[in-house]
């Protein structure tokens, strides 16, 4: 089938043309070819880098883009053809990737590479790529014997399937919610960009009036601001409950899923070797226990909580002598946090908002990204899978290094949160030709209505600096080496440094003054109102890092878990950690694990704590623009010794050699405005 789109992917892919019934065609013959091609490499009566390891990199990264594109495109156009041929096909390609890693002549033929006198001429990377490869044949289970490889490769396949079910379960429940309402007098409070997003909302679908569903910014339209109460709770009861049985009759419940899904990473973590799941995922961490990661959550949380009851208490007693508000509950938190922020800062979010046309925002993003490195970004058009996506060459000294896609916008069918993703990675191959990084940059923001562009507010600036960060870790490696150039081969708790790392300049001046202009008059965001956000800046900041310890203990405690028996205690587990570290209870009908995603379905099982472990990583890192002088050769370092490295080396290393030290918490307690001896 020569004539299929997806088997002659290019540097970019032509989304264009793609349709569904090229998919399962298009993977079958890839994988296929890719088998007869194995087959050939274990044939060869010799054996070396160029003919065993780079060409099983060419073989299966072909393999590998085809179902990247699937499933990038199941993530953000999701269509009821798309997800059948998707979850028909994801049994076949987990079982291809397991196959190789459970092969035990390829495994021998890595392994005599390591031990043959090549190993002393490969670089650097490639020997750090080797030592990754040998460790992921044994994790894969090539070394144990094949009735246990294949329990493996069942437990791996069903895995997939259940990651899949749970996220395809949340956005259904997500997407499955509306509430119409004729006129905006129930709506009173809620700003008139968000109203216009539920009139077009209402309007997609042939209907006067407005419709709201619970896509974040519709959610958190209505929680930060509408005066309605009744309306909070109804918004807020139907996203907490979103997937579990007490929405949808049932129908999207992930309840079964998450007891399968612990059940499924334990066996797994035991045929391995390992006492619990939790130690199967640090072994390619830099955490090395999980007993030292949830003594570091304890601690954080230790040091946060005080701070996190002092912001209770403030907002509790602005909701009762402000808004009459005598027992304010979880639904009017949000509410009274905004009001309380109005009062005591004296401006509101939705004020700030208007100052940032998505335009500006970007140009500003760039401009940032040049000074800090000497990247332009210059857009282009390329073919791309919705109207609202943009796409970017990344270029230096006239030549383009990177392509990035920035789809920014929440609509249905489209998974919610924000991530970024790659589709290819930097490569040179044999003959000296260098393959150039492409990324999808992804995110959930308000997205236009009425003819207007759409304006951004700071938390969105916030997200869109933070997935950046880690696009520019995958676009700006310098590595040659498909497997460890980039995203790729990084531990994932060091993961976020790159991306938190990017957050701190949205807390700089001059940097928000040349991303804004008002919708009204023009005008750069006034040093005055800046001044008011920044001493906003730790506004309850107490509480979000109980909240993020929260969700982090829970992770790591239900994924240390060895006891089989034990397993669907995870409720139980949630409610013990709430009561050692939250300040918040939410009601006894609260769901939140069960649209988990991160956990459960995103790659982050026993790893959420890597938010708060690369946090102090990233202020550390930032520290040191703040003590320099010179912002332009301090970014050159930060590329030179994080960026541009990759997993070419440890996490650890790459931050000593750029702070020339070990890193200190002290940055991060400093940042967020506690007291060190808190």
């Amino acid at each position: 089938m020569t004539d299929n789109v997806l088997l002659h992917l290019g540097e970019e892919p032509r989304f264009d043309a793609i349709q569904t019934a090229d998919i399962k065609p298009a993977l079958q013959t890839a994988i296929a070819e890719a088998r007869a091609q194995i087959a050939e490499v274990k044939a060869q009566t010799h054996t070396d880098w160029a003919n065993t390891v780079e060409r099983l990199t060419d073989i299966t990264e072909r393999v590998g883009r085809i179902w990247g594109v699937v499933s990038h495109l199941n993530s953000v156009v999701d269509t009821p053809e798309l997800r059948a041929v998707y979850n028909e096909l994801m049994p076949e390609i987990t079982i291809f990737f397991t196959e190789i890693g459970q092969d035990i002549e390829l495994y021998n033929r890595f392994k005599t590479i390591k031990n043959s006198p090549e190993f002393a001429t490969l670089s650097p990377a490639q020997k750090t790529k080797l030592n990754h490869d040998l460790r992921d044949f044994v994790l894969s289970g090539a070394e144990l014997p094949p009735e246990q490889q294949a329990e493996l490769a069942k437990l791996q396949t069903e895995g997939a399937q259940l990651s899949a079910k749970f996220s395809q379960n949340v956005l259904d429940a997500t997407d499955a919610f509306a509430l119409y309402f004729d006129d905006a007098a129930p709506l009173a409070g809620i700003p008139e960009d968000s109203l216009a997003m539920f009139a077009a909302a209402a309007q997609s679908e042939g209907k006067t009036g407005y419709k709201i569903g619970l896509q974040i910014p519709h959610y958190l339209a209505v929680i930060q601001y509408a005066d309605n109460r009744e309306l909070r709770e109804q918004i807020y009861r139907a996203y907490v409950t979103r997937a579990s049985e007490l929405s949808d009759d049932g129908k999207f419940d992930n309840t079964a899923n998450i007891d399968r899904t612990l059940e499924n990473a334990l066996q797994t973590a035991k045929l391995l070797g390992f006492k619990n799941y939790a130690e199967l995922s640090l072994a390619t961490k830099m955490a090395d226990t999980p007993e030292q990661v949830l003594t570091f959550l304890h601690d954080l949380a230790r040091r946060a909580k005080p701070y996190a009851e002092k912001d209770l208490a403030e907002v509790k007693a602005f909701a009762r002598d402000r808004l009459n508000l005598a027992d304010p509950q979880p639904w009017d938190l949000s509410y009274a946090s905004e009001k309380l922020r109005e009062a005591k800062y004296a401006f509101s979010e939705t004020e700030v908002k208007k100052y940032f046309p998505v335009s500006k925002v970007l140009a500003g993003l760039f401009a940032q990204i040049k000074k800090l490195y000497g990247i332009g970004f210059a857009e282009k058009t390329v073919p791309v899978w919705h109207k609202d996506v943009r796409y970017f060459e990344l270029e230096q000294n006239g030549k383009t290094i990177g392509g990035v896609y920035m789809d920014l916008y929440a609509r249905e069918g489209k998974r919610g949160g924000a991530w970024m993703n790659d589709y290819k990675g930097r490569r040179r191959f044999a003959d000296g030709t260098l393959q150039l990084p492409t990324a999808y940059l992804v995110c959930n923001f308000t997205p236009p209505v009425g003819g207007k562009e759409a304006r951004l507010s700071h938390d969105e600036i916030l997200t869109l600096f933070h997935e950046t960060g880690h696009g520019l870790h995958h676009l700006l490696t310098q590595v040659d080496e498909l497997g460890v150039s980039g995203i790729n081969g990084v531990e994932w708790d060091a993961v976020e440094l790159p991306s938190q790392f990017m957050e701190n300049f949205v807390w700089e001046y001059d940097v928000l003054a040349q991303m804004s202009a008002h919708e009204e008059t023009g005008e750069p965001l006034p040093k005055e109102l800046f001044d008011k956000m920044l001493a906003a800046k730790n506004f309850q900041r107490g509480m979000f890092l109980v909240r993020q310890m929260e969700f982090a203990l829970f992770d790591m405690t239900i994924y240390s878990e060895d006891d089989e028996g034990r397993l669907k205690n995870w409720p139980q587990v949630l409610d013990s950690v709430r009561k050692e570290v939250a300040v918040i209870q939410p009601p006894e009908y609260n769901r939140f694990a069960n649209s988990f995603g991160h956990i459960f379905a995103g790659g982050y099982s026993a790893g959420y704590y890597s938010y708060a472990w690369a946090e102090v990583l990233s202020a550390d890192a930032y520290a040191a623009f703040e003590e320099s002088n010179d912002v332009a050769a301090t970014g050159k370092r930060f590329w030179q010794e994080i960026l541009a490295v990759g997993g070419s080396r440890s996490a650890a290393e790459s931050f000593k050699a750029f702070r020339g030290r070990e890193p200190s918490i002290d940055a991060l307690l400093r940042h967020s405005g506690f007291d060190n001896a808190a």
